[in-house]
Parts: C-alpha cells; sequence; structure tokens
C-alpha cells in the first residue's frame, strides 16, 4: 500500500539550475524488508531505468552475480575510493562497507537517464545531500513480527546478527519519514505496482 501523501514540489529553484536531466529515484528499507525483489521487479516492467550497482566488501550470497547485483571489492579498494571521493555515498553497514560510483550516477543523470537505486537509509540521506532533487522511497515491512520471519527464512543470519538486523530496522523504520513516500510491502505485486505508479508519475511531469 503506498502512502498517498501528496510530496513537496521537487521542482525549486536550485533544482532548475541543476544540470542533470533524469530522475533520481532512490528506494531504502530495513535489511529483510524486500526491497531489492522489488526493485528487479520494477526494473523488469521499466527496463528502460538505469540501475545504480553497489559496491561493497561483503561476501557475495548464493546465486548474486558480479556487476549485477553489486560489485565486491576489498576492502583495501573500498578505502582508497573512499579516499579518492570516488563515492556518491557510503556506509558501513553490519560490518561491511557498501557505497554508489559519483562518477556513473552524474553521467547518467546529464544524459537525461532516470536512475534507480537501492540503498540503505543513511547513504539515501547523504544522496540527497548531493542531489536534492531526488525521490526518496521507503519501503515498509508489514510488522516486525514478519520481517523477522522473513530474514530466518532467508538463512543467512546467525542469532546475534539477526538481533542486530531487528534492531537496526526498528531505528530505520523510525527515521523513514526523512523520506517522501513510504510503500508497505505487505505483497510484491501490489508493492511493485505501487512503486511502477510513482515513479511513472513523476516522469509524467
Amino acid at each position: 500500500m503506498m502512502d498517498l501523501h501528496t510530496p513537496p514540489s521537487h521542482k525549486t529553484k536550485e533544482n532548475q539550475a541543476s544540470p542533470f536531466c533524469g530522475h533520481l529515484f532512490i528506494v531504502s528499507a530495513p535489511s529483510g524488508a524486500g526491497k531489492s525483489t522489488l526493485c528487479m521487479a520494477v526494473r523488469r516492467l521499466l527496463n528502460d531505468l538505469a540501475y545504480s550497482v553497489s559496491y561493497t566488501t561483503r561476501t557475495p550470497r548464493p546465486g548474486e552475480k558480479e556487476g549485477v547485483d553489486y560489485y565486491f571489492v576489498s576492502e583495501k579498494q573500498f578505502r582508497r575510493g573512499i579516499e579518492e571521493k570516488r563515492w556518491a555515498e557510503w556506509a558501513m553497514v553490519h560490518g561491511n562497507f557498501y557505497g554508489s560510483s559519483a562518477e556513473w550516477i552524474e553521467r547518467t543523470l546529464m544524459t537525461g537517464r532516470d536512475i534507480l537505486m537501492d540503498i540503505d537509509l543513511q547513504g539515501a540521506g547523504q544522496m540527497v545531500q548531493r542531489f536534492p532533487e531526488a525521490v526518496t522511497i521507503f519501503i515498509m515491512p508489514p510488522s516486525l513480527d514478519e520481517l523477522e520471519r522473513r530474514l530466518r527464512k532467508r538463512g543467512t543470519e546467525d542469532r546475534r546478527n539477526l538481533g542486530l538486523r531487528l534492531a537496526n530496522a526498528k531505528q530505520e523504520i523510525e527515521q523513514s519519514g526523512i523520506c517522501r513516500h513510504v510503500i508497505v510491502n505487505d505483497n510484491l505485486d501490489q508493492a511493485t505496482h505501487d512503486l511502477v505508479a510513482l515513479i511513472e508519475r513523476y516522469r509524467g511531469e
């Protein structure tokens, strides 16, 4: 279900002077809320959307592919990127670094292409500082109990990490108001429909 609150206009005087022609859609959510699955479904329906593949120092999960799900790099490589200011945003999440290429995002927006990003809430806050016209969307789990069930079903977390992810999820849900829109992912088909409709609304302006 989509939050129907009308967002503040993103066409401010500052943004009208922006050199970027494309829209930047940033999707954030607690771990286990289903944002990656949701973004994948949206990309299949809106295949002209450019997708920002993040860089990470974590180990690939089963089925994840280099350059498709993430670019997997060493901590040394990532830290060098921080020093060289190559990341539009970066954060350490659950003990691993994640970041997005500033050069790729800026170059893609300059060409007029719209971008979909799947990043954590901390990274979204950094992106809004750099790209104030970005459209931020928070994917809300139907409940913390359901979120815990999904994380347990995933089977990738031990008890300690599961507790950490749930504690972080509570904090992120409390901070979700920084996003312009909230979509509850109770049903994947409905959440996909809501996210596609939201993106198309902005693209039609």
